[in-house]
């Protein structure tokens, strides 16, 4: 079972990612994840990301295609989630074909679909716990009144500094130009499947569970 969560920046990817995670087993492939791991590796493929990501320059599709691929082969029978990737549509294209040549696909891409004046009011007040990173907001899970993560009992908690209401428009207007237009690349491919982001975290775990049985 591979699938990729799509929606905008806030949308609840992560969250949905983390669950999948603990509840199927799943394994999450964050871009972002794969980057850090592959530059404390050591190995050839870390030491070249090192040595980009030193100087300052993106990473180049290629580069994140191989350490999927790493993944999927130390993985042979895993499920996976692709978080963070593909962004652009020759990611996209890349993705498809780096499945194929490994004998297998995807089985969906699920939209989380939101409404942009709600998404910025949710995204505003949302806070991690600094230990574990289990998500929190204040209006629709807030910090427990003991001031403890309900999952590791720490008592830290941050908010990212870019989540405020004029970063978090410039992030949707890049995701707009950039990701959106996956939607319709899959949708024309059968393989897009749309929920409602903006329902409670347990409401939108049953959506997808519906669709990934």
């Amino acid at each position: 079972m591979n699938i990729i969560l799509l929606g905008p920046p806030g949308a609840g990817k992560g969250t949905q990612a983390r669950k999948l995670v603990d509840e199927r087993g799943m394994i999450q492939l964050s871009t972002g994840d794969m980057l850090r791991d592959a530059r404390s590796s050591g190995t050839e493929m870390g030491q070249k990301v090192a040595a980009i990501m030193d100087a300052g320059q993106l990473v180049t599709d290629e580069i994140v295609i191989g350490l999927i691929r790493e993944k999927l082969e130390q993985n042979p029978t895993g499920s996976f989630i692709f978080d963070g990737f593909p962004r652009t549509l020759a990611q996209a294209d890349a993705l498809g074909e780096l499945l194929a040549a490994m004998g297998t696909k995807l089985d969906a891409v699920i939209e989380m679909k939101v409404d942009d004046e709600a998404l910025v009011h949710r995204i505003t007040a949302r806070s991690t716990c600094a230990t574990c990173g289990e998500g929190y907001n204040d209006i629709s899970k807030p910090i427990p009144a003991d001031g403890h993560c309900v999952k590791c009992g720490g008592t830290e908690f941050k908010r990212r500094p870019d989540d405020n209401e004029e970063s978090l428009r410039t992030r949707l207007m890049e995701y707009y130009k950039k990701t959106s237009p996956l939607i319709g690349y899959y949708w024309a491919k059968g393989d897009l499947k749309q929920i409602d982001g903006l329902g409670e975290i347990d409401e939108v775990s049953a959506a997808i569970a519906e669709i990934i049985g």
